[in-house]
Formats: structure tokens, C-alpha cells, sequence
């Protein structure tokens, strides 16, 4: 299946007894119904608390499956025909007509990239490419300095101009890569038409992606724990960190303890400073941002990764972000967390 690639993180959903409330009597038939499946590259579980009889009815599985398949024949790299392929095939500088979630991702990157000084650019794909970590995949080499510059010479926010459905480059060779924010896109999407047929509390989680709302059939609130940042690529080794109550929001976590390789004794994370055009050098290892949107949380924990602890924790309390930021140093692991962060631990 043709997908979306996002090197990213996955959160446990934690089957955790907490807060107590109970709803009205009329939803005592209803159960937490397990939709599954695979989509961008990796799969898919959605809780909606309902009867299966309603989700059969309202042909919910179906619908869900097509706004996702919707969505990576947007902005999937990895499908030649998709939107944000076509345009980034084109060495055109004439404006490109686009769906409107495509316009929609895109917005609110740019917006996320302006905030954070370029630490967030969505057009950094050919470095992340040339250390190996995109679509094409290249060698786990070191790339040399000068074709280290010739590629940073190809990105860049100010390349790239967004007027309404209006997509147009200011260089030939751009390249735009969503990674960062089009699966909690997918996340909201999701979230959005479970609302829309008339489902209240649900649990959508991609790829480690989540959004949560309303409550568990037996009452209780969703409780989500935060994976443990040990590094090992296989993902075989799992541990609770934490345990968080988001309530009705969605959460995103960004590391680089799963995906890097070593090349002469050095580990190089997947995530690429845009600054330096290589990969984050610093002991920031995880990030989790809590936030309304799936979409926002995604590239907002992606920034605070790129930025490391101390500039993280310092833009995450100016711009009032919800974020626990967990550091490795040479006596175990620490954490710090904004304010904002705090209401939602348990």
C-alpha cells in the first residue's frame, strides 16, 4: 500500500482506571467498537463508543478508509500522482490549483514555520532525503559539506507561497514534505467525520497520533501512557514513561530514539535541523504536545524536538504549548514540563 512515511513515535493506548462518570442510562448498550486497519504507512485503531450495529448502519469503517485514502492521494510522497508529488515533480513557477486539505496542511505549516523562525520547514525533504531517511532512501552515509550546501541550497520557507488553493514555488527544484504534520491531519480528519455521524466519544490513534474525546463505555476518561524513550530502532523494547488524561484533545509525540543510524561511533537522528542542514545534535530525546488539533500537535512536537530543551521549553511557554519534554543525560533520564502540561497528568 502506497503511504504516507513519518518517522515518528508510538504511544500506548493505556487501559488505566481513573475518573469515574457515568452516562445516561440510554447509552448502556453501547460499547467501545474497534475499527482497525493500515494507512500512510502504518496503521490505523479508532475506539468509538456506540453499538456495532449504529457503525455498520452508518457504513463508518468504509467512510473512514476513504477520507484517509483521500488524504495520501494529497500529500503521500510516496505516490507519483499525488498532489504534493505532481508539484514537486514540476520545475514550474506557475501557481498549481489545490485540494482544499492539501491548502489546509499547508496553512497551518507555514504558520507553525513562520512561529518557529524556520525550525519547522516543511521543505526540508531533500536533506532528510540525502541523510537517508526519505522516499529514496539512500545509503546511511555522511553526505560531505559540499553537497551538504548544494542541497541546503534548495530549501527554504521563502521558496514557497501559499494563496488560498493557489501552491507556487520561487525555485525550480523545491521540494515540500508534510511528514511532519499530514498524519495528525489525518488524525483530525478522522476525528471530525466520527463527529459529524453523531459519535461522541472515541479514541483515534494513527501511527501514534491521537485524539481523544468524551469517555470510555464504562465511564471513565481516556487514559494514554507515554512510551519510555529507549533507544532501539527494532521498537521491540517498550516501557511506560507516563501516563497523561488529555481529555478532549489530541496528543503527539516526536523522538529520535527510534529511527537513526550510526556511522563511525556517531548515532544521526532522523530529525534535520533546518539551521545546519544536519541532523539534531543535543540530549532532548522526546517530546509530547497536547493540543486541540491532531494537525498542530504533530508539528508542534516535531519543532520542540528540533529546537532542544532549553529553546523548546522557552518558545513552548511564550507560545503557551502543552509539552513534556524528556532528556537523556548521563545519569538516566529527566524530565521538565510548561504549566499548561501540567493538568493533564495523572
Amino acid at each position: 500500500m502506497t503511504h504516507l512515511r513519518r518517522f515518528q513515535l508510538f504511544i500506548t493506548v493505556s487501559i488505566i482506571l481513573f475518573i469515574t462518570a457515568c452516562f445516561p442510562s440510554n447509552n448502556s448498550a453501547k460499547k467501545e467498537v474497534l475499527l482497525q486497519g493500515r494507512t500512510m504507512g502504518t496503521t490505523y485503531n479508532i475506539k468509538v463508543i456506540a453499538t456495532p450495529e449504529q457503525v455498520e448502519t452508518l457504513k463508518l469503517h468504509q467512510k473512514i478508509d476513504t477520507v484517509l485514502k483521500q488524504v495520501n492521494q494529497a500529500m503521500s510522497t510516496y505516490i507519483p500522482s499525488s498532489e504534493i508529488s505532481r508539484f514537486n515533480q514540476s520545475e514550474s513557477l506557475e501557481p498549481m490549483k489545490i485540494s482544499d486539505g492539501f491548502a489546509r496542511v499547508l496553512k497551518e505549516s507555514i504558520r507553525l514555520g513562520e512561529l518557529s523562525s524556520g525550525k519547522l520547514d516543511i521543505t526540508v525533504g531533500p536533506l532528510v532525503n540525502l541523510w537517508g531517511f526519505g522516499p529514496e532512501q539512500r545509503p546511511e552515509t555522511v553526505p560531505n559539506e559540499d553537497v551538504l550546501a548544494s542541497t541546503r541550497a534548495r530549501i527554504g520557507l521563502k521558496n514557497l507561497h501559499l494563496d488560498g488553493n493557489k501552491l507556487s514555488k520561487g525555485i525550480p527544484n523545491l521540494y515540500v514534505d508534510l511528514s511532519t504534520t499530514a498524519k495528525g491531519y489525518g488524525v483530525d480528519v478522522v476525528a471530525e467525520l466520527i463527529e459529524e455521524n453523531g459519535f461522541g466519544n472515541y479514541l483515534v490513534e494513527i501511527g501514534g497520533e491521537m485524539r481523544l474525546k468524551g469517555f470510555k463505555h464504562t465511564g471513565e476518561l481516556w487514559a494514554i501512557a507515554i512510551e519510555k524513550p529507549i533507544l532501539d530502532p527494532s521498537g521491540e523494547q517498550r516501557a511506560v514513561h507516563q501516563v497523561i488524561i488529555p481529555k478532549d484533545n489530541a496528543v503527539a509525540t516526536s523522538g529520535d530514539y527510534r529511527n537513526y543510524f550510526e556511522a563511525d561511533g556517531q548515532r544521526f537522528s532522523h530529525i534535520i535541523d533546518p539551521d545546519t542542514g544536519k541532523p539534531i545534535n543535543h540530549n532532548l530525546i522526546s517530546v509530547t504536545v497536547i493540543h486541540p488539533s491532531s494537525m498542530t500537535a504533530d508539528g508542534l512536537s516535531t519543532t520542540l524536538m528540533v529546537m532542544g530543551a532549553e529553546q523548546g521549553m522557552a518558545f513552548a511557554v511564550k507560545n503557551d504549548i502543552a509539552a513534556l519534554f524528556i532528556s537523556k543525560t548521563e545519569y538516566g533520564f529527566t524530565e521538565q514540563f510548561t504549566v499548561k502540561f501540567k493538568q493533564y497528568l495523572k
